[in-house]
């Protein structure tokens, strides 16, 4: 009997459990809150990234019921093909005028966005350069690009210049790739500087805002108006399924940006359409966003109220820095992380453990919300007490 090909999985398995990396889903009951059911028992949700407690508010439900009935549930092809519907359209304009830039393009998941995106600008002839800490979605897109690959220390603008330096001449084009908010350190990319590098050394910058549209700025159009730099040259990346509760992509960026990923962009050409519902509720939560800013107002107030309590009550706590409303707790090793995320789902606090390959260590990583009430984030702070004294 010949080998079984498939035998060395289970061995991969093994040595997966071995080093505390093992995942494993965990089951959510009813619809998304403040508070959630997992495992039939409820528990504060600090694991999710619906920063303004939108995935589960009626009037997205309502716009997604409406598109069903008028256009069904799928697109059934894609964009170019038989996909393409008036909503679809009403929503790039809408995000491109919230962004304030000419056009955008609406991909089915952020993932893609990425993919399509750097697959579309860069080739065998150019360089990416790389935050160390980018998304999955970044790093990957730069592997398939087949463009040369480089990383830059995170946030470190003097190697940034450096490799510029170094290798920029070498290359017909050249894209720096960043996320705006890191996903599992909470902190932000020095923007500023690094749209102020790209024009120095005529290079592209790719900004992803998965974390921070509808987070930050004014009016939670994202890093660009956090920083004021709304207005200049780069390409935006973004997400409908974080803070606007629904699910997709989309590309902002300049006119002719726009017009050429139509056309080069092959996980936009050829995958199925965003599907009406999920567009229909996205567009309606870039609504709410715009006509109920005390969403964003209360969503930093539970951030500053947070912190303000861990400094007050647990002063020699590891906390990552961080900008946003991802706060993020160091720990010694994936083993104590996983310990500290399985003690405070036990006592009703759902906050879990972000371990390697995610990340370089482990951690706590904590999420808030606008519909987190103050009574939640107290109880978080009272049971991480107990449980680090234990740790």
């Amino acid at each position: 009997m010949s080998p079984d090909p498939y035998n060395w999985i289970e061995s991969s398995l093994a040595t997966i459990h071995k080093a505390n990396w093992y995942r494993s889903v965990q089951t959510i009951q009813g619809r998304p809150s403040a508070t959630v059911l997992l495992a039939g028992e409820e528990v504060i949700n600090f694991a999710s990234n619906d920063y303004l407690g939108l995935a589960g508010d009626e009037r997205l439900s309502q716009a997604a019921i409406t598109a069903v009935q008028q256009w069904g549930t799928g697109s059934t092809g894609s964009r170019l093909l038989s996909g393409h519907r008036e909503i679809h359209r009403e929503l790039e304009t809408a995000i491109a005028s919230w962004k304030q830039t000419e056009d955008t393009l609406l991909f089915s998941s952020g993932y893609l966005a990425n993919l399509g995106a750097i697959a579309a600008v860069v080739g065998k002839r150019d360089l990416i350069l790389s935050d160390q800490y980018n998304h999955s979605s970044l790093k990957n897109g730069a592997i398939l690009s087949g463009a040369d690959f480089k990383e830059y220390p995170h946030c470190d603008i003097t190697a940034l210049k450096t490799q510029l330096v170094q290798h920029r001449h070498n290359y017909r084009r050249c894209l720096i790739i960043t996320d705006s908010v890191f996903s599992m350190d909470g902190d932000l990319c020095p923007l500023p500087e690094l749209l102020d590098i790209a024009e120095q050394f005529n290079s592209m910058l790719l900004v992803d805002e998965a974390h921070s549209t509808a987070v930050l700025g004014k009016t939670g159009a994202g890093c660009l108006e956090h920083f004021n730099c709304t207005g200049r040259n780069l390409i935006q990346i973004g997400t409908l399924s974080k803070a606007l509760g629904s699910l997709g992509g989309y590309v902002a960026g300049s006119a002719t940006l726009i017009d050429y990923l139509r056309n080069r962009a092959p996980t936009w050409i050829y995958t199925t359409a965003l599907s009406p519902p999920d567009t229909a509720a996205a567009l309606a939560a870039i609504t709410i966003v715009q006509q109920e800013p005390q969403r964003l107002a209360q969503l930093w107030r539970n951030v500053d109220y947070l912190k303000h309590l861990l400094s007050a009550k647990l002063p020699h706590l590891k906390i990552l820095p961080t900008a946003s409303a991802i706060i993020c707790i160091q720990l010694p090793s994936a083993a104590v992380a996983l310990r500290v995320g399985q003690q405070l789902k036990s006592k009703g606090i759902f906050a879990p453990a972000i371990r390697p390959p995610t990340v370089p260590t482990s951690r706590i990583r904590i999420s808030l919300m606008a519909s987190h009430e103050l009574e939640h984030i107290e109880k978080l702070v009272s049971v991480l007490s107990k449980v680090i004294e234990n740790i």
